[in-house]
């Protein structure tokens, strides 16, 4: 087995915030044209990162098994969240996480931050941020939790859909591959993750947009919570719902349309104009 490095518009392009970047796959269509014209037989992704559509010809193989889907305060030793001294500038370049910062901390400010993961926390340790906001997941992966000052309520910091999961995407052509990665899936992670996923397709929303969406199998039920806010924090819209765990699909629309009944779209589509470049 041969391990390819492919490097995406998303990982070259650091000087420009993502929300600027255009499109919803810049951290994922070369490893996708990679895919499909047969350069690779499969790809391993972030699973937050991928479009909620895969390409023609693409489909989703297997969904590992979910490690932790929390935020994470990067911060001084016994600073939490609620200690952050006001007018403090955490890093991050979510819209999500500035704009859920926003709602519980509005006396703190963000600012851009890009680049892999131990740049960002050099970055922090040079000065240049008093704390940053990071996904538990990767710095568990990179045997960085140590640096977590606290991985954050979901209720607080509402993780991006499909946050701390890992998608392996393959050709729909190749059988022999989606065969041999079926091991691989996981059926809980899967299910949750399918009605964050569908939360966020009914919605129109890619990886730059303050959706959250956190579902967890309770017995043989789902519980999903969903959550969209204005970018200063000023607006929150909460959803949380419980439905049959062999019908993400049906779990993930029922929670968009209440998040649209209650004016979810006409957030998004302010922040859509706010951030077009």
């Amino acid at each position: 087995m041969e391990v390819v490095e492919i490097s995406t518009s998303g990982d070259r392009i650091q000087d420009v915030a993502l929300s600027q970047i255009g499109g919803r796959d810049f951290f994922t269509k070369d490893i996708e044209d990679a895919l499909l014209d047969g350069r690779i037989d499969l790809a391993v992704h972030s699973f937050k990162d991928l479009a909620t559509a895969n390409p023609p010809g693409l489909t989703i193989g297997a969904v590992l098994e979910r490690a932790d889907p929390r935020d994470a305060l990067v911060a001084p030793a016994g600073t939490d969240l609620g200690s952050l001294p006001p007018g403090s500038v955490v890093g991050t370049s979510s819209l999500r996480r500035k704009a859920f910062l926003a709602a519980a901390r509005p006396d703190v400010g963000t600012r851009e931050l890009r680049g892999n993961v131990p740049t960002r926390l050099r970055r922090f340790q040079d000065g240049d941020y008093d704390a940053l906001l990071l996904a538990t997941a990767g710095l568990e992966r990179l045997g960085l939790a140590d640096r977590i000052a606290q991985r954050l309520d979901p209720g607080v910091m509402t993780p991006a859909p499909a946050q701390g999961a890992v998608a392996v995407q393959i050709r729909e052509s190749d059988p022999e591959t989606r065969q041999w990665v079926a091991a691989l899936d996981h059926s809980p992670t899967a299910l949750a993750t399918r009605a964050e996923r569908v939360l966020l397709s009914v919605l129109e929303g890619g990886c730059q947009v303050p959706v959250g969406a956190l579902a967890r199998m309770e017995g043989r039920q789902l519980h999903l919570r969903a959550r969209v806010a204005e970018l200063d924090g000023s607006v929150s819209l909460f959803v949380e719902t419980r439905g049959p765990a062999e019908d993400p699909d049906a779990l993930g629309r029922e929670a968009a349309e209440a998040l649209l009944a209650r004016g979810a779209a006409e957030i998004l589509d302010r922040i859509r104009e706010a951030t077009a470049g």
